[in-house]
Formats: structure tokens, sequence, C-alpha cells
């Protein structure tokens, strides 16, 4: 800020004061200028990453009910094959009569776990934050944000930790090489699918919760 001070002398008090207001009035219109264009410079930053986070919830929304949609109907199938075999196991029926039952519902043998998980984006989350243009939303609506980004970082973590206590890996590969070759043990197929059916109840489960904490962070208005 620079201020022309003067040239003409002051001969009297009433020169001085009046110039001296003047002064004191250029500054305070600049100071005032400045914080305006400073405050419409955040607010269009602000508005710009609102519209930017928006946009990138909705697309995790749309990639969450893709996924549910096919985690819901492999976990009705699974679940449906699991209860079978129960029944099949509990009226004794013979293990040969059993195993073909799992051969036929198991289809082409290409058996596994078909857990769908959406592609979950925060860029525009990390940009805003980055730029300190979140620190300019107001309160509700950034708490609003932070507690969605969080809650997608916690259902990853959240299917991490399932993964590794609910499934057992190589059980899972060996049963899928033995419905290859055309052959499987029941019991040891119940154990598997049992897992498999409970890991994509877990997941959609997981997803089902996150999907309504994004919903939540937009503007009601555009549920």
């Amino acid at each position: 800020m620079h201020l022309e001070l003067p040239k003409a002398s002051l001969e009297s008090g009433k020169d001085f004061l009046k110039h001296y207001l003047m002064i004191v009035l250029s500054i305070l219109t600049a100071l005032g200028l400045e914080a305006w264009i400073e405050h419409a410079h955040h607010q269009h930053a602000a508005q710009v990453a609102s519209a930017q986070i928006d946009a990138e919830i909705r697309a995790n929304l749309a990639e969450i009910h893709i996924a549910l949609t096919e985690d819901t109907e492999h976990a009705q199938t699974f679940a449906r094959i699991r209860d079978g075999l129960e029944q099949d196991l509990r009226a004794n029926t013979p293990e040969a009569t059993i195993e073909q039952h799992i051969l036929a519902q198991t289809g082409d043998g290409n058996f596994n776990l078909n857990l769908r998980w959406p592609t979950l984006r925060q860029e525009a989350w990390d940009v805003a934050v980055a730029n300190q243009s979140v620190s300019w939303l107001d309160d509700e609506r950034m708490r609003r944000y932070s507690a969605a980004y969080s809650a997608q970082r916690d259902v990853v973590n959240s299917l991490s930790a399932n993964l590794g206590l609910v499934m057992n890996g190589p059980r899972m590969i060996d049963t899928a090489t033995d419905l290859r070759s055309g052959h499987v043990d029941p019991r040891e197929f119940l154990h598997v699918i049992a897992q498999m059916a409970l890991m994509l109840r877990q997941a959609k489960d997981n997803l089902g919760t996150l999907q309504q904490r994004l919903q939540d962070a937009l503007p009601e208005e555009k549920h």
C-alpha cells in the first residue's frame, strides 16, 4: 500500500487535521478494500472446493451403488449354497450326492470370492486441505466432509482387517483347485463357503454404512 504525503506546507492545525484525517481515511479505505478482495477470494475458493468435493462424493456414491448391487447378489448366492450344503449334511445325504450338488452350483469352476470393492477417490478433499480452501468453508459443511472422508478411510481399514480375520486364503485356493478337478470335500467346502458368505455380508454392511455417511455429507436438497 502506497500513500502520497501532501506536498503543500501545513500552515495551521486545521490543515494538519484535515490532511491527517485524509490519510487515515485512505488507509482505512485501502485496508477495507484489501480485506474485501481477500474475503471474495476465499469465498470463491471455498465454493470451487465445495463443488469439487460434492462431485467427488457423488462419484464415490455411484461406485458404492454398483459394488453393493454385485456384492449383494454374490452374498445371496453363497448363502444359498451354504444353506443347501448344511441341509444335506444334517440329512446325512451321501457324500457323492452332496459333491454333485456342490459341483452343479459352482458352475464352470471359476469359483472365488468375487468381492466388488468401489474405487473411493479423495483427490478433491486432499487438494482442498493442501491449498487451505477447506478452512474457508463453513464449520458445518467442513465437519460433514471430514466425517465422510474419515468414514472412507475407516471402511477400507475395516475391510483389510476383516479379510485377514475371516478368510483363509490357502484353504480357498485349495478348494477352488478341487472344484476345477471335479472333486471336492463337502465339509471343507462348507468351511470355505461360510467364510466367503460372511466376508461378503460384512463388506455389504460396511458399504451400506459408508453410503449413508456420504449421503449425509452432501447438501440436503441434492440427496
